[in-house]
């Protein structure tokens, strides 16, 4: 069995993204590993480089800033990665540059793969996030962030990343998929492996700076010829709080430093938190009872 890593990222240090940890983790499982990685300013290229492993093959690009609709680029630049992987690898892994894997799960997700290597059926796994939010000790656990989504797939040429790289559809072919059409969900089986998210977990001054160039990738009106601009304000977290819990368990074992050299301080305010939709506030109340998601999106199809 061979397995395939892969991610795209554009200046991650300048945003504060653990792109380096992110690398770490997912390349135990990974025979080769693209980092798709765009023209950066801040040295990202060079640490990546530094990593000193020979599974890692570096794909230069430049973003286009047309694509800002929708977050496209998003799509566009895993699209490489996935598309320059070996021609004989059984599987693929994304993993985004604010995502990182736990060592724990390493064994778990290998063994998935290999137990349904000849299993047309499944096509990828689903793996459970935990999205953290003001610092590493609280996670946001509400539908306003997605609970799950497919991050190891299968090496197949139908499958292009879908809309802004959430996750990955099958297309009739590549110009089809150019060209908007729907494209098929897959067929994925889910484990209990865990992504830790980290994009709302960084410096309050860095995301306020990160936050008007991201905009950009989704709206072109936005677009702004400068990569990150000095924000005079710190990011204010409650503005992108529904509720969050304490965190009581253990953190990748690549993030410890990272985690180490925290700069900022997060106190959570509940009165602060805030159901903008009632219906996701009645919602969140009964899964915090039943523990079942009621009309999530699914991007994929669950098999036995």
């Amino acid at each position: 069995m061979k397995v395939s890593g892969f991610t795209y990222m554009r200046n991650s240090f300048l945003y504060g993204y653990p792109v380096i940890e992110s690398i770490k983790s997912a390349l135990p499982l990974c025979d080769e590993f693209i980092a798709v990685v765009g023209k950066s300013t801040d040295g990202t290229r060079e640490a990546i480089e530094a990593i000193g492993s020979p599974k890692i093959k570096i794909i230069d690009t430049e973003w286009d800033p047309q694509l800002t609709q929708g977050g496209k680029i998003f799509a566009q630049q895993a699209n490489i990665g996935l598309k320059a992987i070996a021609a004989d690898s059984d599987w693929a892994l994304h993993i985004q540059s604010d995502e990182v894997l736990h060592e724990e799960d390493i064994a778990e997700i290998k063994k998935a793969m290999e137990d349904n290597l000849h299993n047309k059926k499944v096509e990828g796994f689903l793996l459970n996030y935990i999205h953290f939010i003001g610092d590493y000790k609280h996670y946001g656990p509400s539908r306003k962030w997605h609970s799950k989504e497919i991050r190891v797939l299968r090496n197949d040429p139908s499958y292009f990343s879908y809309n802004d790289s959430q996750g990955f559809r099958s297309y009739t072919s590549e110009e089809g998929y150019k060209t908007g059409e729907k494209g098929r969900k897959l067929g994925v089986k889910q484990l209990k492996a865990r992504i830790f998210h980290y994009s709302y977990c960084r410096n309050p001054y860095q995301l306020s700076g990160r936050g008007k160039k991201f905009q950009s990738y989704y709206d072109a009106s936005k677009a702004s010829e400068k990569d990150f601009e000095e924000q005079a304000e710190a990011f204010d977290f409650h503005t992108v709080i529904d509720v969050v819990k304490p965190f009581t368990g253990t953190h990748p074992a690549t993030m410890q430093d990272c985690i180490a050299r925290q700069d900022w301080k997060f106190t959570y305010d509940p009165s602060k938190g805030k159901f903008k939709n009632p219906r996701h506030r009645f919602l969140h109340a009964i899964e915090n009872i039943t523990g079942w998601r009621i009309g999530e999106y699914k991007n994929y199809k669950l098999v036995k």
